[in-house]
């Protein structure tokens, strides 16, 4: 007989030939790690984009299309983040995360700006 061992805490296995896991929550622990190792550039990607979001939606939303470099920094926004970007007609480029974006003026200061969408979803559908 082999010696067969959980793949989570390497306790001796009883039953069934092709057992992994002693126990459910020792297969749902391995089975959350290798989830966790395999999806966690992705996870703290999204993190940083969904607050990048909330900082310039709050912003935006309070009235606010002016503001300066620094403040979005003590906001904690990361300007080396966005999801797209796009030149204006007086060739400045906007950089924005989903349908909120920042455009560079001088001294430091950016504008909050807000995109519609160019296809509407139900045009993706057809």
């Amino acid at each position: 007989m082999e010696n067969r061992k959980c793949l989570e805490c390497y306790e001796q296995l009883r039953g069934r030939a092709d057992q992994k896991f002693c126990s459910d929550q020792c297969r749902s622990a391995y089975n959350n790690r290798q989830y966790l190792d395999t999806h966690n550039v992705i996870n703290s990607v999204n993190r940083i984009l969904r607050k990048n979001y909330v900082i310039l939606s709050t912003l935006h939303s309070a009235g606010k299309i002016s503001t300066s470099k620094i403040d979005l920094l003590k906001k904690g926004y990361r300007f080396d983040y966005f999801t797209c970007m796009s030149t204006t007609r007086s060739n400045k480029i906007a950089y924005y995360c989903y349908d909120h974006g920042i455009r560079e003026n001088e001294n430091n200061k950016v504008t909050i700006v807000q995109s519609t969408p160019s296809v509407k979803f139900s045009e993706l559908n057809r």
